[in-house]
């Protein structure tokens, strides 16, 4: 039988980020971020587990949220490793400068930020670096396979942040991915993933944020719109299309 906190571990020794705050003092009054619910209800979150799922719909902070827990640990804005250095567009939000984020455990090389719009930057950049991530460059290979790639030379534990990493692949390999996840989870390491997958949402044991109108809730798996959304095609796809294409 497969138990979920067994795959888990001590989830309160786990932890590379144990939280973080908001000093929204910080943010100018006029902000944008200011008028995102779940955001702007949002002044200490906590991780509970080692894996947490942000999902919701698109606009509601999720990204932005991700992003600034990215900057306030250290990781280059556009993504890599902690040691990736390097802008092409300055678009950071006020969000990361506001925000404090509480540790558990050092940082370590071992370590992650994936943004899929600019994860082309980060391969140029390995190139650049001499960075080997499987048997050809990066830009050798497919979209899907180099983002594999780059992720698969990581074997410790570390700290994993991905926005959106769906975007760049098929379900079987999404499928691959959730296997390195549960891998990577049970040596130590924490995920932070930003989705809209419902394979990767689907992960037992993970912790799902649901960003909405209503601000930032706990949801099962069953009740992301991903899942449902899904469910509703899959089962019903002939009503579904009539009712959407009258």
């Amino acid at each position: 039988m497969y138990h979920e906190d067994a795959l888990m571990g001590d989830r309160a020794s786990r932890a590379f980020v144990r939280g973080v705050m908001i000093d929204w003092p910080q943010i100018s009054t006029d902000s944008y971020l200011r008028r995102i619910p779940a955001l702007a209800s949002l002044e200490e979150l906590r991780f509970e587990s080692p894996v947490t799922m942000f999902c919701g719909e698109n606009g509601t902070g999720k990204s932005t949220l991700l992003e600034a827990i990215a900057v306030a640990y250290g990781f280059n804005p556009e993504g890599g490793t902690l040691n990736y250095r390097f802008s092409t567009y300055d678009d950071v939000s006020q969000l990361g400068s506001a925000l404090t984020v509480v540790r558990d455990r050092a940082r370590t090389k071992s370590s992650y930020f994936l943004r899929a719009e600019s994860f082309f930057n980060v391969a140029t950049k390995a190139i650049e670096y001499n960075a080997h991530y499987g048997n050809r460059d990066l830009h050798e290979q497919s979209h899907g396979e180099s983002f594999l790639s780059f992720f698969n030379a990581f074997d410790g534990a570390g700290l994993y942040l991905m926005d959106e990493p769906e975007a760049a692949l098929s379900p079987q390999r999404q499928l691959a991915l959730l296997v390195k996840i549960h891998e990577l989870a049970a040596k130590g390491a924490q995920f932070i993933i930003v989705t809209h997958s419902p394979i990767l949402l689907g992960l037992p044991g993970a912790r799902i944020l649901e960003f909405g109108e209503d601000g930032l809730r706990p949801c099962d798996w069953e009740d992301t719109d991903s899942y449902r959304v899904t469910e509703l095609f899959v089962n019903r796809r002939e009503t579904l299309l009539h009712r959407l294409f009258e």
